[in-house]
């Protein structure tokens, strides 16, 4: 079963460039640690900028050496990921506590610059002040780095009892427009206005991710989840893209749902859907939905796909400060992220390993952390983890 799971997972996109594949089995063949960029984030994350310096934690196989010390997500998948024997020179990027004029966000150049350059990545949860004017830290990174489609995958883990046993299905999200455009002004005091941008390209280009996902994964349906009904214009138009796309691959069976009533048939019964295409909006909130089926956020990898190879894996909860540093953290979504960034990469027999160990920790129950309902400690859970591996 955990062997199924872990196939269900992001392999890579089939458009990357063949340079990023050839890369990649490189690394899956040498002993040469990975180069990839890191984003500690808030909360939890930033104790990561210590851990990492302190206290010496090597990979018997290869002499790769990480430092930990204190608890957190980070140091957890740099412990699962040094027991799988998986070397990652991570570099490492922080929020900077001012405005960066050229991002007009609290993330520098240098670390958009570091993920083109690497073209691989691991972030933490980023929490952006809410009205203060500052550019959003995750909206940021997806329109600066052109990272078009967010998949997430969501499916009932083995022995992790919650409403359904059958959910297997993956989140499509465009990722670069729509009402996430970040196109807002005041029209007149008291009356503000927020633009929709929905183009050819982004849709065309996120329609054709999907059912290239769904052919190279085996799936065997794509649903397009829509407002044409009511956003003619708009959604119209990001319908038209998926209609053509469709056309392409016959063997796959394709619908469109409107996303309320697409909201209903998920809660009512999520196995009559397979891969789910959609804007950006409709995304947000239709993948948390579905995290929800299975248990919620953190147990629900994610990754971002974008152009020219570049794959930046994160987890989606939130920053956590009330238990920062508190050793009571499910590293869980973070780690799961982590395997598809190893797929991306090609890294499949490390990134099988790590998934296996995760779900059969899960499923037996003996380690659970608090939000899975258990009493054990982030070291807890991550040490039966790596038992297991």
């Amino acid at each position: 079963m955990a062997a199924f799971l872990a196939r269900r997972l992001l392999g890579t996109s089939t458009s990357s460039s063949s340079a990023l594949i050839s890369a990649a089995r490189a690394f899956s063949s040498s002993t040469t640690p990975i180069k990839a960029t890191l984003f500690p984030g808030d909360g939890i994350g930033p104790e990561i900028a210590e851990s990492v310096k302190q206290v010496p934690f090597p990979n018997p196989h290869h002499g790769f050496v990480a430092k930990v010390d204190k608890v957190c997500s980070f140091m957890v998948v740099i412990q699962v990921f040094t027991a799988a024997d998986v070397a990652i020179d991570w570099d490492e990027h922080y929020v900077s506590t001012e405005v960066d004029p050229r991002t007009n966000s609290f993330l520098t150049w240098e670390s958009l610059q570091s993920v083109l350059d690497n073209k691989v990545g691991l972030k933490g949860p980023m929490a952006t002040p809410i009205g203060k004017g500052h550019r959003s830290l995750n909206l940021t990174l997806r329109k600066e780095l052109n990272l078009y489609a967010n998949v997430r995958p969501c499916y009932s883990l083995p022995g992790y009892k919650t409403r359904y046993d059958d959910v297997d299905l993956i989140t499509i999200r465009e990722n670069t427009e729509g009402e996430y455009s970040g196109l807002e002004h005041q029209v007149v005091k008291g009356v503000v206005e927020s633009i929709k941008i929905i183009t050819r390209k982004a849709s065309m280009r996120v329609a054709e991710y999907a059912f290239l996902y769904a052919k190279t994964h085996g799936r065997k349906k794509v649903s397009a989840i829509h407002k044409a009904n009511i956003m003619q214009k708009t959604d119209g138009l990001f319908l038209q893209c998926c209609d053509e796309v469709a056309e392409k691959y016959p063997e796959i069976e394709y619908e469109k749902v409107v996303i309320d009533n697409c909201c209903m048939m998920l809660v009512k019964n999520p196995a009559l859907f397979d891969v789910l295409v959609m804007p950006n909006l409709y995304g947000d909130i239709i993948s948390d939905l579905c995290a929800g089926l299975v248990g919620g956020l953190g147990l629900t990898p994610s990754c971002n796909i974008g152009e020219d190879g570049i794959a930046l894996a994160e987890a989606v909860h939130g920053s956590a400060p009330d238990i920062a540093g508190k050793n009571l953290a499910n590293p869980t979504a973070l780690l799961l992220s982590g395997v598809m960034m190893l797929r991306h990469l090609k890294l499949n027999k490390q990134a099988e390993q790590i998934h296996s160990a995760i779900i059969n920790t899960i499923a037996e129950g003996k380690y659970r952390t608090a939000d899975l309902g258990g009493t054990s400690t982030t070291t807890e859970f991550t040490k039966a983890i790596c038992d297991h591996l």
